[in-house]
């Protein structure tokens, strides 16, 4: 069985089969470098195109641990089996996020 560790910087309500289990963050919020081009501007407004580098801040993989990490690490990192990111937001009335249904993963199940 899988232990979880949040590293996103926000608690986090996953709905499960058995419920909703809450994760607070972990203190760990790895990220993706970013280097920015300029583009030019829309309408005065100043664009840039953004390049995704390396990860940074990610914890090496631990037997057992399951690492919940944002969709772009997750995706940036194919080779490690033990990330996963957040699924499909649940909204509430207003359309503000409360859960999620429960984790993506980015490596192929076979």
């Amino acid at each position: 069985m899988s232990r979880f560790v949040n590293c996103t910087p926000h608690i986090l309500n996953i709905h499960t089969v058995g419920g909703v289990a809450v994760f607070a963050p972990s203190g760990f919020v790895p990220r993706l470098e970013v280097s920015r081009q300029e583009a030019g501007y829309i309408d005065g407004i100043p664009t840039v195109r953004p390049t995704m580098g390396k990860t940074v801040g990610l914890p090496a993989p631990s037997e057992g641990l399951t690492y919940i990490v944002s969709a772009l690490v997750a995706e940036a990192n194919p080779d490690r089996k033990d990330l996963a990111s957040p699924g499909e937001l649940i909204r509430n009335g207003e359309g503000q996020p409360i859960g999620c249904k429960g984790l993506c993963v980015y490596w192929r199940l076979v």
